[in-house]
């Protein structure tokens, strides 16, 4: 296959393109998941309640939903609707970081889009955890611990989303994989990890480190672990802006994870840097860390699972979480299983709609959940103390053919044009997928490169563009084009 970046002599490729209705000759995975079963289709809400489709009702043709039929890229790289383009922003191992001159590195995930002077900054998570071929590289002032290779760069785009620059903004931590904004204009980045020192590693990693857009301040700054907000394999957080709490989801599985909580001390105002001054003056006890326990009535819900119907809404408890640390037991494991609530592989987090949507990828009978489902997102209002099952993806019998079937959403962002998008991380065919605010799914971009998931969806804060990753080979991509509500005549 032809890459986008064979053209010599240049480090930002000429990689614009439109889809045309070439064949794209695409890699798919051939293997599907187990246990398929019948069960609702999806219907997504926020202020979103419709149901979708069901399994029954589905064809393999696309939902009269969302921009219009995905065109084969001639590239083979990105499917669009007719009228959109992308560019490809970076690119692990070919474009190059500008504060050394070392290849971009491996394993983009999870990403935000914060203004800049002239254009936007990108700050990018690295999933880097083992031998991986570009490590995030250290700096002076931004690492933790130079046995690790992950970490996030910042990149600077103008306001077309052409990379202008790309830099480390922390360095030595370990698989990070989402995170989440801050109120304040931060990035909060997470390690889905449970390692401790040891080998390679000099030391204990599970923690959240917070990230400028500004470079110049992470110095110092940005490798400090918050390590009041837990040790434990963390996926991603969302904020809540009024009352500065943190959800904190949890992508573990013997047992499944747990949705957590930080409750701030009183006094703490949500200012840049706070956390980490927090971390370094009050220490690991600053605040109170949480998991969250779902009733139904007076009845307790063991796993997130058991909700099959769109509309299902649970009450919610927390309970402190007795050592957030895990000096000996994993979080998830140190309550007894009638004082919190699971899910299997808790993903991404996004604030938006006066609460929080969550996603859970994937359940299965055989990993301790009730019922099998290919993803839920759900919704948690804090000022009513309830959780509600917005979307449940049926379980993909056919994950190869490309259709409505999708599965295994993993990073969640709201839209600024109605409805949410997720990116797959499932099996068979990868999608962007939207939801509109009527409850319809439908595709919004299609790897047609290789079977990697799509990472990161973040819109740039004028709205005018998409970005998101494929994981592997580390494309970051800007989408552009007849942005509207989805599903509305052009």
């Amino acid at each position: 296959m032809t890459s986008l970046h064979d053209r010599s002599g240049s480090t930002t490729p000429d990689t614009t393109t439109t889809p045309d209705t070439t064949a794209s000759g695409t890699t798919r995975r051939n293997v599907l998941r187990a246990s398929a079963v019948a069960g609702m289709g999806i219907a997504i809400a926020g202020s979103i309640d419709a149901i979708a489709g069901t399994t029954a009702s589905a064809s393999p043709t696309r939902a009269p939903a969302g921009y219009g039929p995905l065109v084969d890229d001639p590239k083979n790289v990105l499917a669009l609707p007719a009228g959109f383009a992308y560019t490809v922003v970076a690119q692990a191992g070919v474009t190059k970081l500008t504060d050394g001159g070392e290849p971009t590195p491996s394993d983009t995930d999870g990403t935000a889009c914060f203004p800049d002077r002239g254009g936007f900054v990108l700050v990018n998570n690295h999933e880097i955890g083992g031998d991986e071929p570009h490590r995030v590289p250290t700096r002076d002032g931004l690492t933790y611990d130079p046995g690790a290779g992950g970490g996030t760069t910042n990149i600077t785009v103008d306001r077309s989303g052409k990379r202008t620059g790309e830099y480390v903004s922390v360095a030595g931590t370990h698989n990070n994989c989402a995170g989440g904004e801050t109120p304040w204009g931060t990035w909060l980045t997470c390690e889905e990890t449970e390692a401790k020192a040891g080998g390679a590693l000099t030391k204990d990693h599970g923690f959240v480190f917070e990230v400028s857009p500004v470079g110049a301040e992470n110095k110092g700054n940005s490798p400090v672990p918050l390590k009041f907000l837990g040790r434990f394999s963390h996926e991603a957080v969302a904020v809540d802006p009024r009352t500065k709490s943190i959800y904190l989801t949890e992508d573990a599985s013997g047992p499944n994870g747990l949705l957590y909580r930080w409750e701030p001390p009183k006094g703490f105002r949500g200012r840049k840097w706070e956390l980490k001054n927090l971390a370094e003056t009050v220490g690991d006890t600053a605040g109170t860390l949480q998991a969250m326990r779902c009733l139904r009535g007076s009845q307790h819900v063991r796993d997130l699972s058991e909700a099959t119907q769109p509309g299902t809404r649970y009450s919610v408890e927390w309970v402190d979480v007795p050592d957030r640390l895990a000096a000996s037991t994993s979080t998830r494991k140190q309550l007894p299983e009638d004082r919190v609530t699971r899910a299997r592989k808790f993903e991404g987090a996004w604030w938006g709609d006066g609460g929080a949507y969550i996603v859970s990828s994937y359940a299965r009978l055989d990993d301790g959940s009730k019922n099998a489902h290919d993803g839920q997102i759900w919704f948690y209002e804090p000022a009513r103390r309830q959780i509600t099952l917005k979307t449940i993806f049926t379980v993909n019998e056919d994950p190869d053919s490309d259709g409505t079937n999708f599965d295994g959403p993993d990073n969640i962002t709201v839209s600024p044009y109605g409805g949410v998008v997720v990116s797959e991380d499932g099996e068979g065919v990868q999608h962007l997928v939207g939801v509109t605010d009527q409850g319809k799914s439908y595709a919004l971009a299609r790897n047609d490169l290789n079977d990697s998931e799509f990472a990161g969806p973040t819109f740039s804060t004028d709205g005018k563009i998409l970005f998101a990753g494929i994981q592997t080979p580390g494309y970051v991509l800007a989408i552009t084009g007849r942005w509207r509500r989805p599903g509305t005549p052009r």
